[in-house]
């Protein structure tokens, strides 16, 4: 009997190709979208989240068994139409060619930077945030004048077929494509000869992306995740930073790639800090089991994994506190109360991978330095969070340190400052995006050498002489 799953892979793939193909064969016929066409992509994409965003919530929210549609009106449908404006907005400064100077030896001559879209870029989206870490990098494409290709996670098939149902009433096929399936189809289209590869999800599958990516020579973006640390410095109250980690580690049950994924404290104060993280949790989630704004975990096989990871540390004597939880209320089983563990051991899964989930280990550390060496020792976060009275000290500490992107006293809102660029450091990824950064990754800046018809250069060409020496006394300065 033939293989069907073989030949339905084969079909798939060559579908993708037929896709590429057509991609690439438009963007060769226009390789340079007018801005105001560009302009008017966004503002479609602008008005489909503001009249659609309902149906995404519906369907991000029956993907996950239950998502806050509070969570997804502020992370997905307000930041997505946040970024899709500034974009618009910003387009004519950031596509303008740039001059730059020319030394005296090369006058008179004129050089100047082209920004120019790279092509045909391909996007693989996560699960966790499905529609925004979907749509905020095709803003930042359409911007730069790029086609599109969107592979959305197979977690959320739901909100995949709306993306694609959605922007194929706005974007011919040739211009925004969307393709659905599962990790045969995301293994092919990361093998895809894009112009560009940008890739959100773990570091384990980053590592796979890049070696696709790279038996076509094709650059890539990778954001990825890791395990983005929370310091609370001597001189700050640990219950007054307790109420904004809360919300930070706990919105969208900890499945956020910059969600603080450990806790440094000033040692003797971890069980006062964990105390006060369950408070202020209980204040804010009351009743995990039947709240509507606390989420679910996305699968059977994340809680489970959850599971093993706070036994673990449970059965090697590490204290555990967690939000009272009815499961048979719950209706779900999938929902995992916010939890919070007291020095986990070093060696443990909760310390060695990135968590995903809400669970907050907490530490003690022996004042910043120590704090900074404990950081330093592991891979770069994609995000590191400290607080501190003194600004000079929290900058202190960071020039310490090395992660992604950092706030001070506050977790996860660097993300929402348009102008900032996104993108973690070793381990955690490259490249960025957001704002004008998002514009830069999908754009190839072309240095420009314009010489009059009759340039100096011409004096120093062979057979070399005096003019050739003179030209070098003037070079040396």
């Amino acid at each position: 009997m033939p293989d069907t799953h073989m030949q339905t892979a084969t079909d798939s793939i060559d579908a993708m190709q037929a896709v590429l193909d057509r991609q690439k064969a438009a963007f060769e016929s226009e390789r340079h979208r007018p801005l105001s066409d560009r302009k008017a992509d966004l503002e479609k994409i602008e008005a489909l989240v503001k009249t659609r965003g309902d149906e995404f919530a519906a369907a991000i929210d029956a993907d996950f068994g239950r998502r806050s549609k509070s969570e997804t009106a502020l992370a997905e449908l307000g930041f997505t139409i946040a970024t899709a404006k500034h974009s618009r907005q910003h387009l004519n400064k950031w596509a303008s060619s740039k001059p730059v100077s020319v030394p005296m030896t090369l006058a008179p001559g004129k050089a100047y930077v082209r920004r120019e879209p790279k092509g045909v870029v391909g996007i693989v989206s996560p699960w966790n945030y499905s529609m925004q870490l979907a749509f905020a990098p095709l803003v930042a494409a359409l911007a730069a004048g790029c086609r599109v290709m969107i592979k959305p996670s197979e977690f959320t098939p739901r909100t995949a077929a709306l993306i694609k149902s959605t922007l194929a009433e706005l974007f011919s096929e040739d211009h925004v494509a969307v393709i659905e399936g599962g990790v045969d189809e995301a293994s092919a289209f990361t093998a895809l000869p894009f112009d560009h590869l940008f890739y959100t999800g773990s570091t384990q599958v980053g590592r796979i992306v890049a070696k696709a990516a790279a038996d076509n020579l094709t650059p890539v973006t990778l954001e990825l995740g890791g395990k983005s640390p929370a310091v609370i410095a001597p001189d700050f109250d640990g219950a007054e930073a307790a109420k904004t980690l809360a919300w930070g580690k706990f919105l969208n049950a900890g499945q956020t790639c910059v969600a603080p994924d450990y806790a440094l404290v000033p040692r003797g104060s971890e069980q006062d800090f964990a105390k006060s993280m369950m408070h202020e949790t209980g204040e804010m989630w009351p009743d995990v089991a039947t709240n509507g704004d606390y989420t679910a975990i996305i699968s059977e096989r994340h809680h489970a994994r959850l599971s093993e990871m706070v036994e673990e540390v449970r059965q090697a004597g590490a204290e555990v506190h967690q939000l009272a939880f009815d499961k048979a209320a719950a209706g779900n089983t999938r929902i995992f109360p916010p939890t919070v563990v007291v020095n986990p051991p070093l060696d443990s899964k909760l310390m060695q991978e990135e968590i995903f989930g809400p669970i907050l280990p907490v530490l003690g550390h022996d004042g910043l330095e120590d704090a900074a060496r404990f950081i330093n020792e592991r891979d770069r976060p994609l995000a590191l969070y400290v607080y501190a009275k003194s600004k000079q000290t929290a900058r202190d500490f960071l020039s310490r340190t090395i992660s992604g992107g950092a706030a001070v006293n506050i977790p996860l809102l660097h993300l929402s400052v348009e102008d900032l660029p996104f993108g973690g450091v070793g381990a955690s990824g490259y490249g960025s995006y957001h704002g004008e950064s998002g514009f830069l990754t999908f754009t190839h800046e072309r240095g420009v050498f314009e010489a009059p018809v009759w340039h100096p250069s011409r004096l120093i060409r062979p057979p070399y002489g005096k003019m050739f020496e003179f030209f070098k006394k003037l070079q040396a300065g």
